[in-house]
């Protein structure tokens, strides 16, 4: 990656007026200010569907796109939609991702405007599907999961799916993928490269283990034997028990990793590069059995390792990987992303959580790497520094050159990020704007409120501009 900076904003925090961001105006908007900044990425989360707890880390599809995505707007001008299906669906809530209103009508909408298509526009919706097997796979898994009664594909007894609402499925995917496409473009075309994010594990009731259970460790009627996790440590000594299945890498690398490649592939084309989440998994994993009820009695597995890489790699072209090497990371780790060459991760929270030198602290940053103030599962730098000890926080002003009140040094440690020697910075769009913990994005472990951030079109507006230019233009960004 070459030296810039960019936000990471994921494309539910959009302002709009249909209860989540979309691929309307607004995203184009953003463009345009990441490009008066002078900023060179935009960071967006998984584009797959959200799971009960609205988190894209747990999906039906690696391949689907999210419905609530698609701009109800665009649709409205193609004559899809009416003027009282937009009212319908206006904003209730204001400032905030509406997803309990959004489960229980948005595919309704769009299903909607699938059944006024006329004959041609079918026909590109049907020959778009056909051409990705994966995205096929994905739209008569939801069609036939709906016939089932939203069971776990282990629990299905209908084995044929409604034909309508087959294509409204299929006509969703054309719009997102679509509606996307003309989004990177406009990006692009001003300087601005997207980088995206792949869970490292997908869902059991997925259209990628349904479809595909030979690269999953099942039982013979489907069931996960072994799930994902990660082992007690000083935060949670119970571990995290993520329930994940987990893959079957010797018969992924038989065939040469290609369900792998597909995804990657598919995600090449959405993105100019991604984030792979869970890095050191690919090294070693920790396994569970199923039967446990929490990560304790896990133990370490060895990953696919450098096959994986040298496989992955012979479909990256010129595109951008990021290696998420966060957690408990081992030498082997460390050897394998050397032999990647993929830029890791570090994360300025995480090195002044205690007293001590670490990695995470700037003068540490290797040249080649990607920073972050936080991610999106931490609090925001504001939030952050209000809450560590009295000593840590003295310590992270002293160390960003700030010695007077600690409240007025917010910028001192912004310009402290951007004057590191990483080739790459990235900022939460929170951190950008000075907000504080009720502004956070996603509590691990927390099964409600999380996900539901928005910005308004009035905030983006406060952000100074010229102030970032500026930074960008001093520190070569």
């Amino acid at each position: 990656m070459k030296r810039g900076s960019g936000v990471l904003m994921h494309i539910s925090s959009l302002w709009g007026e249909y209860s989540i961001g979309s691929f309307g105006k607004e995203a184009l908007e953003f463009v345009d200010f990441l490009s008066e900044c002078g900023f060179s990425y935009w960071q967006v989360l998984p584009f797959c569907m959200v799971d009960e707890c609205n988190s894209p880390y747990k999906s039906y599809s690696s391949f689907g796109g999210n419905p609530y995505f698609v701009d109800l707007d665009t649709l409205f001008e193609k004559g899809l939609l009416t003027g009282d299906d937009l009212r319908s669906a206006r904003q209730e809530t204001p400032h905030s991702a509406e997803y309990v209103r959004l489960y229980h009508t948005r595919f309704n909408i769009l299903k909607k405007a699938s059944q006024r298509t006329d004959e041609e526009y079918r026909k590109k919706v049907e020959d778009f599907i056909e051409s990705d097997f994966y995205l096929n796979q994905f739209c008569d898994f939801m069609a036939l999961k709906s016939a089932n009664g939203e069971k776990c594909w282990t629990q299905w007894t209908v084995d044929k799916a409604d034909s309508e609402i087959l294509y409204a499925w299929k006509f969703i995917q054309y719009e997102f993928f679509t509606q996307w496409a003309k989004i990177k473009s406009y990006a692009n075309s001003k300087g601005i490269k997207i980088i995206g994010d792949i869970p490292i594990y997908v869902a059991h009731d997925s259209a990628d283990v349904w479809g595909n259970r030979e690269f999953f460790r099942l039982t013979s009627d489907g069931e996960p034997k072994l799930v994902a996790g990660v082992p007690p440590d000083y935060f949670c000594p119970d571990g995290q028990l993520w329930g994940n299945p987990l893959y079957n890498w010797e018969e992924m690398k038989k065939d040469g990793f290609s369900w792998w490649k597909e995804r990657l592939k598919s995600m090449f084309s959405l993105f100019d590069g991604v984030r792979i989440d869970h890095f050191r998994a690919l090294e070693s994993y920790w396994a569970v059995d199923a039967k446990e009820t929490t990560a304790k009695e896990g133990s370490w597995q060895k990953g696919p390792g450098k096959d994986f890489i040298d496989a992955i790699n012979s479909v990256k072209g010129d595109k951008i990987i990021i290696a998420e090497d966060l957690g408990l990371i081992t030498e082997e780790v460390e050897e394998l992303l050397a032999y990647s060459g993929y830029p890791g991760m570090r994360v300025l929270q995480f090195g002044f959580l205690e007293s001590g030198d670490n990695p995470h602290k700037p003068h540490n940053y290797p040249q080649n790497s990607v920073v972050y103030t936080g991610t999106h599962d931490n609090n925001t730098l504001l939030g952050y520094v209000w809450e560590l000890g009295e000593g840590q926080r003295r310590e992270l002003m002293e160390y960003a050159g700030h010695f007077g009140d600690w409240n007025l040094g917010y910028d001192s440690i912004i310009r402290m990020m951007f004057m590191s020697g990483a080739d790459t910075l990235i900022l939460p769009i929170q951190d950008l704007l000075g907000y504080g913990s009720d502004t956070r994005l996603n509590i691990p472990g927390k099964a409600d409120g999380n996900w539901q951030f928005r910005i308004t079109r009035s905030q983006l507006g406060e952000i100074n501009t010229e102030k970032y230019k500026r930074l960008n233009f001093l520190y070569k960004r």
